[in-house]
């Protein structure tokens, strides 16, 4: 009976290990002309020389044993590569080979906007996702496929169990909600910490690796579209011996925004501030994201102070999404009335949908993520 695991004391890191795919033919002559002249595999060994009956070859960075035993092969594989088409090829005895771009285009899915409301309370669900994070959906709808906002959670402090990836992602931003994170970027320089309250734009492919983290690390994920494409890189080592702080990637730049050396501005509502996270510069416009703060500490804010107390909003943007990360919000939205939101809730809030704030605590703080970055809106009254 053959042994279900490799013993421990083999080192199967060792390069004498070689792994080889078993590939069955019925004419091995016919197919290994195949691999040869159109595939353009090199032939390592065959044998015997007399009859062949086994053919080693080498081609992708893969080793492949063409076996002759009278078998179809059911096997298929993914080139992926600079080519100029992607197509699909079928080897006499059987196997298929598909030929796929590497820089595959992002395809964005129609948005079919939606009002979501998440709470998080005791019936919040969370899933294991990758190098050990837990994650809980704020947008299970996803509105249609174009955006996901995840909150995520590490709860151990230490190393993290990550690696040199990249995503092919239109876009992306890290926001440190509790605790602290040690994250490394390309071309970016020494490893860096996030504190509670800053914040990284992850431009599309820039490689990084999540080093160690605080004790329940909580960090919000923005990113479009929903479902995108996560490779490893293990070529590079980060952090790289460039520096180039200023380079683009796919048309945006790397950004680190720091809180405590944040500046606050007016936010468009009276009685609130703002700090801007940089975003909207880094990416031309597509995107921005900001913390919104009350102004005033008197318990509560009435939106009685901006002399609007029944106008409402009506944004046309692609997208509208709030995070509470302190303190209490209460919102009148058409249709669903007051709803009050408190820590670690969020909404995203459909193009045409009027709504407004109502009332604040004052320690309120608010993430709020919009495409595009300029905020486009009209007023309606008595909503």
């Amino acid at each position: 009976m053959p042994e279900n695991n490799i013993n421990q004391t083999d080192d199967i890191s060792e390069k004498d290990y070689l792994l080889e795919v078993l590939l069955h033919c019925k004419d091995l002559e016919q197919t290994l002309s195949f691999y040869t002249d159109q595939l353009h595999f090199n032939i390592e060994m065959i044998f015997p020389a007399d009859e062949p009956g086994v053919a080693l070859l080498s081609g992708f960075n893969q080793r492949f044993r063409l076996q002759k035993d009278g078998l179809k092969d059911h096997s298929t594989f993914q080139v992926r590569g600079d080519f100029p088409e992607e197509k699909t090829i079928i080897a006499p005895n059987g196997s298929e080979f598909h030929f796929i771009r590497a820089d595959e285009e992002i395809v964005l899915p129609e948005l079919k906007p939606s009002l979501v409301i998440t709470h998080l309370d005791k019936n919040s669900q969370w899933h294991n996702g990758r190098a050990g994070m837990r994650y809980r959906d704020l947008i299970p709808d996803r509105q249609g496929g174009r955006f996901i906002a995840s909150h995520i959670h590490i709860p151990d402090v230490g190393p993290v169990a990550d690696y040199v990836h990249f995503h092919n992602i239109r876009f992306q931003m890290i926001f440190c909600y509790k605790g602290w994170v040690k994250v490394v970027y390309e071309d970016q320089g020494e490893p860096f910490i996030l504190y509670a309250g800053d914040c990284v734009l992850q431009p599309p492919q820039i490689r990084h690796r999540v080093l160690e983290s605080s004790e329940n690390l909580e960090v919000i994920e923005i990113g479009s579209p929903a479902e995108h494409l996560t490779f490893a890189d293990r070529n590079m080592t980060l952090p790289n011996e460039s520096i180039n702080r200023e380079r683009e990637f796919k048309g945006q730049k790397f950004v680190r925004h720091e809180a405590e050396k944040a500046c606050w501005i007016p936010w468009r509502e009276a009685g609130f501030e703002m700090r801007d996270l940089g975003i909207a510069d880094a990416t031309r416009g597509l995107a921005g994201a900001y913390v919104i703060r009350a102004l005033e500490k008197k318990g509560l804010v009435n939106n009685s102070l901006s002399g609007r107390t029944t106008d409402c909003i009506i944004h046309k943007e692609e997208f509208l999404f709030l995070f509470i990360l302190s303190g209490q919000l209460q919102v009148f939205i058409e249709s669903q009335g007051e709803i009050r939101l408190n820590a670690g809730d969020s909404c995203v809030i459909p193009q045409k949908l009027p709504h407004r704030i109502i009332e604040s605590s004052d320690d309120v703080e608010i993430l709020e993520v919009r495409l595009s970055a300029d905020f486009n809106q009209v007023k309606t009254i008595n909503c």
